[in-house]
C-alpha cells in the first residue's frame, strides 16, 4: 500500500480558514506584501503588471470598464463595495483567478478605507452619484469621502491616486453637483498634491444616464422637451471606454502625477442637433419643443419624490442644459496617447436597444450625421 503523505496547508489558506466570511478577503491580502510587485509575464490577464489597485466605485458605470482594462493587463484589483456579494459577481471574470478581491466597506468608516488601500500601490476614486439621498448628500459623495480616501492613500504610501471629477466643475456653477465636484478637487489636491485629476465631459456608453436619458423621453410623449429648444447649449460627449483607457494610461504614465486632464470627445454639438441625431440613429420620430426652466424644475421636483433612483432632478436638468467648458490649457487624451472616439462611431452601441425590431440591423449610412459646432 502506498504511503499517504499529509502536508500542512499554506499560511494564507490557514488564514482564510480561520477568518470569518466577511473578513476572508481582507485577511488574505494582509498576508501579502503588495507595494513592490515586479512586473513579469508576456502580457495579458495571466501576467503580472505590477499594479495592485484599489478601485472605489468599481460597481458604477465607469468602474466596470476600469476594472476590465486593469484585469486585462494582469493587475490585482481590490473592490470595496456596499452591495450584496451576488450583485458584484459580474466583475470577477474580468481578472485572472484570485486577482479580483472583494471587500465589504462603509464609506464613513475610516478604518475600512485604510484597510482597503494599505496593500495597494494605486488608488482610483470613481465614487459619484447624480442625485442626493437622506444618507449621502453631494457634499459627502464629492468632497468628504474623496478627501478621506486621499488621506488614507497618502498615509499608506500609495504611489498613484486617480480622482474622477467633471469637466464643468466650478464653484460658481448653478448645479450643486458641479459646485461640490470643484470643492472635491481642491480637497483631494490639498491632501494628495501628486493626485491625477481627470475631468471628463458628459460620458456616454451602454449603461449611461445621458444618451439613454434622452432616448427614454419618448415614453412621455412624441415631443421632446428642451430648454430653449436645446439651441443655446453645446455638448462635447466622451465615450466611456476612452475614459477608462485614460485612467489606466495615467497610472502607467510617470509624467501624469500632479496633473489635471480635460477629457472630451473630438466634436462639439448643439444639444438640439445631438438629440435629433440620437433619435435618427434609433429610427424614432423627433419633435422638440421649448420648455421653460421653471416648469422643467417643477416636473423634476415631482420625480425627486421617488424614494428610489429618480428619473430626473432639478440639478440634472441644469447640468444637461449647461454648455461644456473649453479648457485648452489642460492636457487631454492626446497627452495620454489616446485618440477619442466620436459620437458617430459609438452611439449605435447605446441606441440599438431603442430601435424597433424592423430597424434593428439598419446601417448607420441611412442616418443623417449631426453637424459639429466648433465655435
Amino acid at each position: 500500500m502506498a504511503a499517504v503523505v499529509l502536508r500542512s496547508p499554506p499560511a494564507n489558506v490557514l488564514c482564510r480558514l480561520s477568518c470569518s466570511r466577511s473578513q476572508a478577503a481582507v485577511c488574505f491580502i494582509e498576508k501579502r506584501k503588495i507595494h513592490d510587485i515586479t512586473p513579469h509575464g508576456k502580457g495579458g490577464r495571466s501576467s503580472v503588471s505590477g499594479i495592485s489597485a484599489t478601485v472605489f466605485g468599481a460597481t458604477g458605470f465607469v468602474g466596470r470598464y476600469v476594472v476590465n482594462r486593469l484585469g486585462r493587463i494582469g493587475s490585482q484589483i481590490i473592490i470595496p463595495h456596499r452591495a450584496d456579494q451576488y450583485d458584484v459577481m459580474y466583475l470577477k471574470p474580468m481578472g485572472d483567478l484570485g486577482q479580483i478581491i472583494f471587500m465589504e466597506w462603509d464609506a464613513r468608516d475610516k478604518d475600512a478605507i485604510r484597510q482597503a488601500v494599505q496593500h495597494s500601490n494605486v488608488v482610483v476614486n470613481l465614487i459619484g452619484r447624480q442625485w442626493e439621498t437622506r444618507n449621502y448628500r453631494f457634499e459627502d459623495v464629492n468632497v468628504t469621502i474623496p478627501q478621506d480616501i486621499a488621506k488614507a492613500a497618502k498615509e499608506a504610501g500609495v504611489k498613484k491616486f486617480i480622482h474622477l471629477s467633471h469637466l464643468n466643475a466650478d464653484i460658481r456653477s448653478p448645479s450643486k453637483y458641479l459646485r461640490t465636484k470643484a470643492v472635491g478637487e481642491e480637497a483631494v489636491r490639498e491632501v494628495f498634491p501628486e493626485a491625477v485629476i481627470l475631468k471628463p465631459s458628459d460620458i456616454f456608453g451602454r449603461e449611461d444616464r445621458f444618451f439613454n436619458h434622452f432616448a427614454n423621453m419618448r415614453w412621455f410623449g412624441r415631443a421632446i422637451p428642451l430648454i430653449a429648444m436645446g439651441k443655446k447649449t453645446v455638448k462635447q460627449p466622451v465615450y466611456v471606454v476612452d475614459v477608462a483607457k485614460a485612467i489606466v494610461n495615467s497610472i502607467t504614465d510617470p509624467d501624469s502625477s500632479g496633473k489635471t486632464y480635460a477629457l472630451v470627445g473630438p466634436n462639439r454639438y448643439i444639444l438640439h442637433d445631438l438629440v435629433e441625431y440620437l433619435y435618427s440613429v434609433a429610427h424614432r420620430p423627433f419633435i422638440a419643443y421649448p420648455f421653460p426652466r421653471p416648469l422643467y424644475h417643477l416636473v423634476a421636483r415631482f420625480f425627486e419624490l421617488n424614494p428610489f433612483e429618480p428619473w430626473t432632478t432639478r440639478d440634472k436638468v441644469d447640468r444637461l442644459h449647461m454648455t461644456d467648458l473649453k479648457l485648452p490649457n489642460l492636457p487631454g487624451f492626446e497627452d495620454l496617447g489616446i485618440t477619442p472616439a466620436s459620437v458617430e462611431q459609438k452611439a449605435i452601441e447605446v441606441l440599438r436597444r431603442h430601435r424597433r425590431y424592423r430597424w434593428l440591423e439598419a446601417e448607420l449610412q441611412e442616418t443623417k450625421q449631426p453637424k459639429p459646432f466648433n465655435f
